[in-house]
């Protein structure tokens, strides 16, 4: 997937020009609190990051987080897309978003028309017990909790969230 337009969005493969806004997402407290500290301290350590989690991903796995842009203003407001995952049976979606584009729907529009175009017909979604956004996100796409896991190395247990046809509709 190289760019998708819908409504209100522009949803595409970032790349090395986006070092400002994956930064400022990247330091963002929300990113930090709900996903962590990915050490970006600088410009060059975004491009880095560009490079080596997002491009590679994309030439590696034919998918990955894509860039989320407000179609009227042209700004960047998150990423949103499936990541794999070494010690998971599927791809889980990703999504973040800045603070002040949340509670407009913009992640579910950007979630939903990626889930549409992808080949998977399963996928997990992982979250933590204090994040309801994202639970509340999940959810509305139509994946089901499925248990509570110790994942990576995060202090606390995840939630770990699945989507499986014909067990979960699709929400509109």
């Amino acid at each position: 997937m190289k760019k998708i337009n819908t409504n209100r969005l522009i949803i595409r493969e970032a790349d090395i020009s986006d070092a400002a806004f994956i930064f400022r997402l990247l330091n963002n407290p929300t990113w930090i609190e709900h996903i962590g500290d990915r050490n970006i301290k600088t410009l060059e350590d975004a491009e880095k990051y560009i490079q080596n989690a997002l491009i590679s991903s994309y030439k590696n796995n034919g998918h990955g987080m894509y860039l989320i842009i407000e179609k009227e203003t042209q700004k960047p407001m998150g990423l949103c897309g499936f990541l794999k995952r070494e010690d998971l049976e599927f791809v889980d979606i990703g999504f973040a978003i800045l603070p002040e584009f949340a509670g407009k729907g913009y992640t579910y529009e950007a979630a939903k028309e990626i889930i549409e175009r992808s080949e998977f017909k399963s996928f997990y979604g992982i979250t933590s017990e204090e994040n309801i956004a994202s639970q509340k996100l999940l959810t509305k796409l139509g994946l089901k909790l499925v248990k509570k896991f110790q994942f990576g190395n995060y202090e606390d247990e995840s939630l770990l969230y699945l989507y499986e046809p014909n067990k979960t509709p699709k929400s509109n």
